[in-house]
């Protein structure tokens, strides 16, 4: 083979590499990751209230952003969260401040044994583009009640 048609081969291969690393999902990503020890999220009851991909969003988003807003605050706690009910607000807007929507996410927290109810919510501001994009937009909805949830878990954790 000539050096060129060596080098053409090269590129090629790199480049599967480079695109197959940029098809991979980032619920493939997310699920590829360990969830960090003394952390359970269990969605089994929210996917019986919403289905999926919702639960598995949950499931996805919430062990990590448990583990960052924990980090620092209790060095050997041991978190479980069941969430049981997720409602997201109308895609289009809705009665929360500047047309916003209210999303909401709902469940138990078990902090070192103790059960405690916890709720999230959030506001949605509708955008155009997340009309042509509405699963893109409501996955990230979900990332970002789960982020608010973590919050709130590790907040009652400090106490």
């Amino acid at each position: 083979m000539s050096p060129s048609v060596l080098a053409r081969v090269a590129f090629a291969a790199i480049g599967a590499i480079i695109l197959a690393a940029a098809a991979a999902s980032p619920g493939a990503l997310a699920r590829a990751r360990i969830s960090p020890p003394g952390i359970h999220v269990d969605v089994e009851p929210l996917r019986a209230n919403a289905g999926e991909p919702t639960a598995s969003w949950v499931a996805q988003a919430l062990p990590g952003a448990l583990a960052q807003n924990l980090a620092g605050r209790m060095a050997s706690a041991n978190v479980s969260v069941r969430v049981d009910y997720l409602t997201l607000g109308p895609n289009s807007g809705g009665i929360g401040p500047a047309g916003s929507s209210i999303d909401t996410i709902q469940g138990v927290a078990t902090i070192n044994g103790v059960e405690t109810p916890v709720r999230a919510t959030n506001s949605y501001y509708p955008s155009p583009v997340d009309q042509t994009m509405i699963e893109s937009s409501n996955r990230d909805r979900v990332t970002q009640l789960s982020q608010v949830l973590a919050h709130w878990v590790a907040q009652d954790a400090a106490r």
